[in-house]
């Protein structure tokens, strides 16, 4: 299976031999105890790249952004997000089911953004027959779409004014800070807690992160125990999103790129059917013609989704070569 291209998602890569090897040679401890120097020294790094006090190793993204807003928010209060937001659409009704939290959605726009004045009127006021709104959350990158800091900095001074939190996604969040030429904790800094996923673009096998104020933090480790999260020896793992911190950040600007040498040749062949946006490429088609080029792609031994194709460091330049001749002999 190692010469198929898979481009399902980001979510596919294997650590490469070099991660592999720090992997191996990690110093362990026992995390729940907090002497997993591994481990504390993963969380200290991501940390300080985004410019925060704290940060926690958790199993996954969802656990991540789970753990957040039930460290935000208490039973019958309520959370602001996206229609189609990752916290409320795919992971399993777990603030709600868990956590007793309200979320309250309103469609993102074109640009992968909330109108803010939208997210302002669905501020509850202080009145026994409403939830308590207590925390916006944001995602960055949205479908691909990234956000620069000027964005967070308006969500800022909104939560300010009616004493909220304001929590990020960043499942994608380097990629959105790559594509922005921005320092990397420019995007965070308005936020007051950030979830970055180690297992995607920056290719570790599993983990995420959540960073934010040092009180928080600990707070979010007692949460993490509640909901299973709480591992041993977990520095084997912990490596990984070092070495991925380390030495995978700045090359996701390749990802990009070889989503925009795909993107060319689809609108090339199909006439404006694509659009790229950072490392995912969305593909409109009639139904009949997909299938035909579905079979195409299988043929060459490139797998994908039907409207979404996802680029990572596990799809190599020669593989877009492979991918834009496919599309060139349909």
């Amino acid at each position: 299976m190692s010469d198929w291209i898979d481009l399902r998602s980001d979510t596919v890569t294997r650590p490469s031999a070099a991660m592999r090897a720090a992997m191996h040679a990690a110093e362990v401890g026992d995390d729940v105890y907090g002497e997993d120097p591994t481990v504390n020294a993963l969380e200290r790094l991501a940390a300080e790249l985004l410019g925060k006090e704290a940060g926690l190793f958790l199993a996954s993204g969802t656990q991540s952004n789970l753990v957040a807003l039930l460290t935000h928010c208490q039973r019958g209060d309520e959370y602001i997000a996206g229609g189609t937001a990752h916290t409320y659409q795919f992971e399993g009704g777990g603030a709600a089911a868990l956590g007793g939290i309200q979320p309250q959605t309103l469609p993102f726009q074109a640009d992968g953004t909330l109108d803010l004045v939208a997210v302002e009127a669905l501020i509850k006021p202080d009145n026994v027959h409403f939830a308590r709104t207590r925390l916006l959350c944001l995602e960055n990158t949205q479908d691909g779409k990234a956000t620069g800091s000027g964005y967070f900095e308006a969500a800022r001074e909104l939560v300010d004014r009616h004493e909220l939190r304001l929590h990020l996604d960043g499942a994608r969040y380097f990629n959105a800070a790559v594509s922005s030429g921005e320092p990397v904790g420019a995007i965070a800094a308005p936020c007051d807690t950030v979830s970055l996923c180690l297992s995607k673009g920056l290719g570790a096998p599993v983990g995420s992160v959540l960073v934010g104020p040092r009180d928080f933090i600990h707070q979010a480790r007692r949460w993490r125990k509640m909901v299973g999260g709480g591992m041993r020896q977990a520095g084997v793992i912990a490596a990984a999103g070092i070495y991925a911190l380390e030495n995978n950040i700045e090359r996701l600007s390749e990802d990009h790129e070889k989503a925009g040498m795909v993107a060319a040749a689809v609108n090339e062949r199909f006439q404006g059917a694509a659009v790229v946006n950072t490392n995912m490429v969305f593909v409109e088609m009639p139904a009949d013609e997909f299938n035909r080029l579905r079979e195409q792609f299988e043929s060459r031994r490139i797998r994908m989704n039907r409207n979404r194709w996802v680029f990572h460091m596990d799809v190599s330049f020669e593989g877009v070569e492979r991918i834009v001749a496919a599309i060139g002999d349909f």
